[in-house]
């Protein structure tokens, strides 16, 4: 790193993971240089995942809550990472490097890294109060509020975030529903073998499903809701939580002259199509998956923290060869641990190891067209998923990772 590009001033927009992250990774890499970090938020970086997984069922006391800080006040002083929280941006201009921020001022940049995420998707349905979303933390600090009542809850969306907000309603002796209009939806993430095995679960602990049918409309109001089905069926509900995926935090950028393509698109080594020093990680970033073959958008907090260490490494040191995602994801539901790693391959196939109803562990090991291991499943069976990232790191087949994962079970 020359002297040059030590000093730059390197801004980041968006201060959770990716973006603290990568403000860390400077400084810990040697950059000398400026770092300003902006969130739109006022509150000091906090990590996401435990919003849907730990915060909902805890106490919310201030303990809980800040033992989930990406990092404190004091310790970003002590990094000399300028903080400006509570203020958003609102517009970019590449060619003149400066950042608009929402409220008139201006952040100039010798280099930026993009790192504002992705915000739930709005409801459709729209009554007065009643209707829930999560994403912030303070989100999950109201829906966590209205569970302790332990009245009736509609959670509309049944993916890891709908089913993980579902095992802690029932947590709290709520009457819970999951809606989804697709017959299986967590067999998009997990596959069909690990799918309908979740699916049992949440029935066994009492919360009911209906799968295959959407939702038309919700009436009513906070305490007093009713869910209206694209059957002509009717759920009475006192609150509703909607959780149906996400979209790229890109509105600030639309007069920007960047590419964006469902995300602010980059090429394989981050650098954001468009424009000169800048770059794009975390949920926001679209990029070139070199195992897929396409470009992807991951909303992995692994992949999140991975590109923002790759990006300080690139901005700091250079890259010679462009990112490659780890594609590590976790759910926690109820007593059940559930870890993939890798993608499901849409026309390849897949194998099971170890009997979940007998030892209650398993394990699916994917392949894709080819033939290639390209992901795995493992519920309960830490020891299985660690051996799978091994034997995958070494490229081993996936006959070879079955038959050891076989003598480990």
């Amino acid at each position: 790193m020359t002297e040059a590009s030590a000093d730059r001033h390197v801004v980041i927009v968006g201060a959770s993971l990716a973006g603290t992250r990568a403000a860390e990774g400077l400084r810990n890499l040697g950059h000398t240089g400026r770092i300003t970090l902006i969130g739109a938020e006022s509150e000091l970086p906090y990590d996401r995942p435990p919003l849907s997984k730990d915060l909902l069922t805890s106490d919310w006391s201030d303990e809980a809550v800040e033992s989930f800080r990406l990092a404190t006040k004091a310790s970003l002083d002590g990094a000399d990472i300028e903080l400006k929280l509570g203020v958003a941006a609102s517009g970019l201009d590449t060619i003149e490097r400066v950042v608009i921020l929402a409220d008139g001022t201006t952040v100039g940049y010798d280099v930026l890294i993009i790192a504002t995420g992705a915000s739930a998707r709005p409801s459709p349905w729209r009554p007065g109060t009643g209707v829930y979303q999560l994403r912030t933390l303070e989100d999950s600090r109201a829906i966590a509020a209205r569970l302790k009542l332990g009245e009736p809850v509609v959670v509309v969306g049944g993916g890891f975030i709908g089913t993980e907000i579902a095992a802690a309603a029932v947590g709290f002796g709520c009457d819970v529903t999951v809606v989804d209009p697709v017959s299986e939806p967590m067999a998009r993430i997990v596959g069909p073998e690990i799918a309908r095995s979740l699916v049992e679960l949440h029935h066994r602990h009492g919360a009911q499903t209906r799968f295959g049918v959407g939702v038309a409309d919700i009436q009513g109001q906070d305490g007093e809701l009713t869910v209206i089905l694209d059957d002509g069926s009717r759920l009475e509900t006192s609150m509703a939580v909607v959780g149906i995926g996400s979209i790229a935090s890109t509105d600030w950028l639309a007069a920007s002259g960047l590419t964006l393509d469902n995300g602010v698109v980059t090429d394989g080594f981050l650098r954001v199509v468009g424009a000169d020093e800048v770059y794009a990680i975390g949920d926001v970033a679209r990029w070139p998956h070199p195992g897929r073959g396409v470009q992807v958008r991951a909303e992995h907090w692994t992949n999140a923290s991975d590109q923002a260490r790759f990006v300080a490494t690139a901005i700091t040191q250079g890259a010679d060869v462009p990112y490659d995602s780890t594609d590590y994801v976790w759910s926690h539901q109820y007593d059940w641990k559930v870890h993939t790693i890798g993608w499901r391959h849409p026309e390849g196939s897949s194998t099971i190891v170890g009997d979940l109803a007998e030892s209650g562990k398993t394990a699916v090991i994917h392949s894709d067209a080819n033939g290639v291991v390209c992901g795995a499943v493992t519920v309960n069976w830490v020891r299985g998923l660690n051996l799978a990232r091994r034997l995958f790191a070494t490229g081993e087949s996936a006959e070879t990772i079955v038959e050891k994962l076989g003598q480990l079970a």
